[in-house]
């Protein structure tokens, strides 16, 4: 392990997170929030001192494999959450630090469950930073500092590949710094996009604001304690509508800029992204238009809650906890499917639930036919051994978190249905879940030791697990 290069790094994620809070600070300036402001000036030159500590530490070879790829990636989210929730704790709006630790998490990680009863009463200040964590997490950090630090031995592909989200990685140009400006300029615009529809929507800058930072995100964070549940029809088909974009492979809209649109076309993993959005809201559509008024409203909810929960990002539009056993049901089904790899969503990702298709397609065959070879296909390509290990390892990990923290939360005395939701919704990246962790309800009622098992779960979530689990393999932190 090379520890003085990943000190470095360190370093420079400090920074980074150093100059970020001092949007917030502005903001808190901005509407006379003088003590906050304080705050955050504060907390910005601790993070400041700490990098500069960590800076003096030289590194003899700036070569960089995916050890420390892992281990720099699951640090840096630890690091950055860690001095995040220090604001919410000095500010006195979350006192408890595991609860500030549990807000901070999910606002980086993009989940949105929160321990707050209540939003509406939070300073201007916090309420910015609350979301804007969902913005800064919804790419990552690193992959920002990507564009920006000379790295030689692989580097900036071993860190991409341990913070992107998905089964793989792949480069949109020769370099990887140049993809890593890419995705960031495609993040970028289309949050100033949503955030221009918003306000044609007649919604103030403020409020539009958070709302662009939480849906480029795919995060959750309102602004209101009934998120989106007040708000007029044309906002809510707004953030439906990009919630959904936002959950699509961003190589597709690279394919789209250079006008490959056959290419585009031909991802079968984007074209399943939305069939499966398709049927998921015409089932629902069908099954709830009874409570409502018209069958138009009825689609309006469907649509906001099936792209909220497919593509992770938690927002809700009506109490969903309400709705016909299978509608919940068909919600809890996309909460584990997820959004597009390569995107900002969460989940297992709808790529990964191809792939194991085609693999059970494809051992299914060779049973009935030993002698016949029937190699698995994703748009075209062959599905190597190497891709197919990799998902199914994922999958075995995936299921023994899930399995090892529903038993640990229910410790805490909760019904199964609040423990499942409660897990799949954190470990998934969502937010809500059904019961005590419901669209309106939150999960402050957990006590701090299953908060922790959640903290956990929610950065494994959003690092695809591997990065999570390298921390605890002693082989990790030895020199060789």
């Amino acid at each position: 392990m090379n520890y003085a290069i990943v000190f470095r790094l360190l370093s420079y994620i400090l920074f980074c997170e150093a100059a970020l809070l001092l949007l917030p600070a502005i903001a808190s300036l901005c509407y006379g929030e003088w003590s906050v402001l304080g705050v955050f000036v504060l907390t910005a030159a601790l993070c400041l001192v700490l990098g500069l500590l960590l800076r003096r530490i030289k590194p003899s070879s700036k070569v960089f494999y995916m050890r420390e790829g892992f281990a720099t990636t699951a640090l840096s989210w630890v690091v950055i959450s860690i001095m995040g929730a220090i604001p919410f704790v000095l500010t006195g709006c979350i006192p408890n630090p595991v609860d500030a630790m549990f807000e901070t998490v999910s606002g980086f990680t993009t989940t949105g469950a929160s321990i707050l009863p209540a939003v509406e009463g939070l300073p201007k200040g916090v309420l910015f930073w609350r979301s804007f964590t969902h913005w800064i997490g919804g790419m990552g950090v690193l992959v920002f500092l990507l564009s920006l630090l000379p790295l030689t031995g692989g580097s900036h592909v071993n860190l991409m590949k341990a913070e992107s989200p998905g089964p793989q990685v792949d480069k949109l140009v020769p370099k990887v710094q140049s993809t890593a400006k890419i995705l960031y300029g495609i993040y970028f615009a289309l949050t100033v996009l949503e955030f221009l529809f918003l306000l044609v929507g007649r919604m103030p800058v403020f409020d539009a604001m958070l709302t662009a930072f939480g849906t480029a995100g795919t995060g959750g964070f309102g602004f209101k304690n009934d998120s989106f549940g007040s708000l007029s029809p044309y906002i809510q088909w707004v953030v439906t509508i990009f919630m959904i974009l936002f959950g699509v492979n961003f190589n597709t809209y690279f394919l789209l800029l250079l006008r490959r649109f056959r290419r585009a076309a031909a991802s079968e993993e984007v074209r399943g992204y939305f069939l499966i959005i398709l049927v998921a809201i015409g089932i629902i559509t069908l099954n709830i238009h009874g409570m409502y008024d018209s069958l138009g409203v009825a689609l309006r909810h469907a649509a906001f809650q099936v792209g909220s929960i497919i593509t992770t990002t938690g927002f809700s539009s009506c109490d969903f906890d309400l709705w016909p056993t299978l509608s919940k049901e068909v919600l809890v089904m996309l909460m584990f499917v997820g959004a597009c790899a390569g995107s900002t969503g969460g989940g297992i990702k709808v790529s990964r639930i191809l792939i194991l298709g085609k693999t059970l397609g494809k051992e299914l065959k060779q049973a009935l036919h030993p002698q016949v070879v029937a190699p698995a296909r994703m748009d075209g390509k062959l599905i190597n051994h190497e891709t197919i290990r990799a998902t199914n390892v994922f999958l075995a990990a995936y299921i023994f978190i899930f399995a090892a923290s529903l038993f640990l939360i229910s410790l805490d005395g909760f019904d199964m249905v609040t423990n499942f939701t409660a897990i799949a919704a954190t470990l998934n990246n969502i937010g809500p879940g059904l019961n005590q962790v419901g669209p309106m309800m939150n999960f402050g009622g957990f006590s701090n030791p299953a908060k922790l098992v959640m903290i956990f779960d929610m950065l494994a979530g959003r690092l695809e697990i591997f990065p999570m689990l390298v921390l605890f393999l002693p082989d990790t932190w030895r020199k060789f």
